[in-house]
């Protein structure tokens, strides 16, 4: 183990990401085939170039990136250690004496007067002071930021986070999508990619699913209401959105898409669509005043509405209703006759009691419910709408958050900090005494010089 093999195991990574960038991930198998070719489908297919970063010999190269540097940071770190918590430092004064720059001035005491006087100046900008005698006077030594040599260190632990976090999720995690029909539940995914069923441990139960719109007849907003059911107790219950999930144990559960149920299917709620040549209740609401009242009606009916909104008639009962370019279920289709005003076409969608909203009349419509009775296969039901989720799990995100934050901070300390010592000589003399100043850092010696320098100006100052 060494840091040649950990440069060569980082740009055989980064070669192999740049591989996973070039070629497309997770795609269709047949858009494979069609691109490459048979031979090189199967060869690319085995060595798992389809899904590189989750493919054992990628996870192989972050395994033994991560083991060689832990080997190599234990084997460095334990001089390290004893620079840093050594409980009385040492200094070396010949090793200072030794430096080709430094700063001389002359002193105006005695050394014995120049302690007192240089050693709160040099403390306030060094925490750790020490004074020692010498052959011709005195030093004043001074230090900081010893600690600063781990700095190295903690950028390789936030390496090992990252890489543990990588290999966490990509072993123990899953993503997977499941449908699930208003007022039914699923106890299982099926894995994106392999198609694979993976189970979860509890139940997702859709109590309910809405979809509201723009006014240019866009999709606004997907809803849906889940229950987590475990042990047959519901545990948890959240209404989700895009981009506002519901979690739990660790799973979590994105709203993604929906669509309709088959018109064959079985539910429970009876609605005007189940006989739409018979009886209409419809709903109407004022804007102005809030006023509600209802009117019954039936296909082809015109019916005279109060306070003067002129009159309406449903014309027309749709199956399938599109509406700009969407799928909203069943449907009626009237025509709202203004007192003073031109025809205008008014959709109903039975699953959308809101929908008229959108055209900001002074009267919105909508269908009334009726009340439930049971149907059986085969017989008129509710359109019903099936929601669309996303079902995540990444036990390592923790591990990858915590690494890119001791990465920014290790970075910072690395590069931006340095162990820093100076050295106060004062050597006495028969009129005044002489000072020197040197000083020495573990990195970014330039700046410790003009930090000297700076350091010497103001002692020459008192």
């Amino acid at each position: 183990m060494s840091v040649k093999l950990t440069v060569m195991l980082l740009l055989s990574i980064a070669a192999t990401s740049i591989l996973g960038t070039i070629i497309p991930q997770n795609e269709d198998p047949a858009a494979y085939f069609r691109a490459y070719g048979e031979f090189v489908y199967r060869l690319f297919d085995v060595l798992g170039i389809f899904d590189m970063y989750h493919s054992w010999w990628f996870q192989f190269l972050l395994l033994l990136l991560t083991i060689n540097i832990v080997i190599c940071s234990i084997d460095r770190i334990s001089a390290t250690w004893k620079i840093v918590f050594v409980k009385k430092p040492s200094f070396n004064l010949s090793r200072f004496r030794n430096l080709s720059q430094k700063e001389t001035f002359a002193g105006n005491h005695p050394p014995k007067e120049l302690e007192k006087i240089y050693k709160p100046i040099i403390s306030k900008y060094f925490g750790y002071t020490k004074v020692e005698p010498t052959d011709k006077g005195l030093c004043i030594f001074a230090e900081k930021w010893r600690w600063t040599r781990l700095g190295v260190y903690a950028v390789h632990l936030s390496v090992i986070l990252l890489l543990s976090g990588g290999l966490m999720g990509s072993l123990f995690g899953f993503e997977g999508f499941v449908n699930i029909p208003e007022g039914e539940k699923v106890d299982s995914i099926r894995i994106r990619n392999t198609g694979k069923i993976h189970y979860l441990g509890f139940d997702i139960k859709c109590e309910n699913f809405n979809i509201s719109f723009y006014d240019n007849g866009a999709p606004k907003e997907y809803r849906s209401s889940l229950t987590i059911i475990e042990k047959e107790k519901p545990v948890i219950q959240k209404d989700i959105i895009v981009n506002d999930p519901l979690r739990y144990r660790g799973v979590n559960i994105f709203q993604s898409s929906y669509g309709k149920m088959p018109s064959d299917s079985t539910f429970k709620k009876k609605t005007p669509a189940s006989d739409p040549s018979g009886e209409i209740t419809l709903n109407f609401d004022n804007r102005e005043s809030g006023a509600s009242f209802q009117i019954k009606t039936a296909l082809g009916k015109p019916v005279d509405l109060p306070e003067g909104f002129g009159k309406f008639v449903i014309v027309e009962y749709i199956k399938a209703a599109e509406f700009r370019g969407q799928n909203i279920g069943e449907a009626y289709k009237g025509i709202l006759t203004p007192a003073d005003g031109n025809p205008l076409d008014v959709l109903l969608p039975l699953h959308f009691p809101n929908f008229d909203r959108m055209r900001k009349g002074a009267l919105v419509i909508s269908v009334a419910d009726q009340e439930t009775e049971a149907f059986s296969l085969g017989e008129r039901s509710e359109q019903r709408y099936y929601t669309g989720l996303q079902v995540t799990k990444d036990p390592g995100v923790l591990l990858v958050y915590a690494g890119f934050i001791m990465m920014i901070i290790g970075c910072y300390i690395t590069f931006f900090m340095s162990h820093q010592r100076v050295c106060v000589e004062i050597i006495k003399g028969k009129a005044k005494s002489r000072v020197i100043v040197s000083g020495t850092a573990n990195k970014n010696k330039m700046g410790m010089q003009q930090r000297v320098k700076k350091l010497s100006d103001k002692l020459a100052k008192l």
